[in-house]
């Protein structure tokens, strides 16, 4: 399904006033308070983005400039509509009996969801409120953000490891690996008896780029010592391969695109992959 646009209403409380007349100070408190946030947009899904039917709604604004980005439209938070979560989570609660029937739940996406930590939050809290599975898709970059109160509302995290050389991840990303890598160990470390949520890994396989041998071994490894921490905290692992379905973003937005001569890999090459991670005992697709 295409993601569709979130049209506030105009008379979405915010404070006593509508949002459309919130002066900019308003909507920053009110933002810093999680009770707005900036969407891009929602769609209603099936097997994707987590069990079961999902609505998964994408939040603006990601710290990360990936060369692969595939919502490109998702990176300014000023791009994004605005939303109060009592309206998100209004739209949420209309599903509730679709969710329970399929196993499915929220999914918040983006962009970064941890951009918006707390506008996350109290969608979450929400959520779970209702009785909802929740999942967060997320780079990690931003795992500090992530209170231990947040992590006890989400069910899934889906962890974006974009690489597992820093080098490479600077290259993909822009940024540095370390804190993916520290938001994965935290998730792994929460403590015996509490809630943890579960983890399912995702990488992207794009050639030329991160699809190097050593660089897939660090992620693989990286994945299973996450499961010498606590068993059972990695249950899936994602590998994605690239593909071209983003370019015309790009190219609407005047960004440049940078992958324009990448092929997406093979069937055969995306298998060879898997398999390495199926080797370190890691459950893959």
């Amino acid at each position: 399904m295409v993601a569709t646009p979130i049209r506030p209403r105009v008379d979405a409380p915010l404070g006593g006033l509508a949002v459309a007349d919130a002066t900019r100070h308003d909507r920053l408190v009110a933002m810093r308070e999680g009770r707005l946030g900036s969407v891009h947009s929602w769609e209603l899904v099936t097997a994707v983005d987590g069990p079961g039917t999902r609505l998964t709604t994408f939040l603006s604004g990601c710290p990360l400039e990936c060369l692969y980005c595939h919502n490109p439209d998702t990176l300014a938070m000023r791009d994004g509509h605005p939303v109060t979560s009592d309206e998100l989570l209004a739209r949420i609660a209309r599903y509730a009996g679709v969710f329970r029937a399929t196993g499915g739940g929220i999914t918040l996406s983006g962009g970064e969801v941890l951009m918006q930590p707390a506008f996350a939050a109290r969608i979450l809290r929400g959520a779970k409120e209702l009785g909802i599975h929740t999942a967060i898709d997320t780079s990690g970059f931003l795992g500090a953000a992530a209170t231990d109160e947040m992590l006890a509302d989400i069910d899934l995290v889906l962890l974006d490891v974009k690489s597992g050389d820093p080098e490479t991840y600077r290259r993909v990303t822009g940024r540095t690996l370390e804190p993916t890598l520290a938001f994965g160990r935290r998730l792994a470390a929460l403590p015996l008896g509490g809630h943890r949520p579960e983890v399912w890994i995702r990488f992207v396989l794009v050639p030329g780029l991160t699809d190097d041998p050593g660089n897939v071994e660090k992620v693989a490894a990286y994945a299973a010592s996450l499961n010498e921490i606590t068993p059972g905290t990695v249950t899936r692992v994602e590998v994605l391969p690239f593909h071209q379905m983003g370019r015309d973003k790009w190219a609407a937005l005047g960004r440049d695109y940078r992958l324009g001569d990448t092929q997406p890999p093979t069937p055969e090459r995306t298998e060879s992959v898997r398999a390495r991670f199926r080797a370190h005992g890691l459950q893959t697709y």
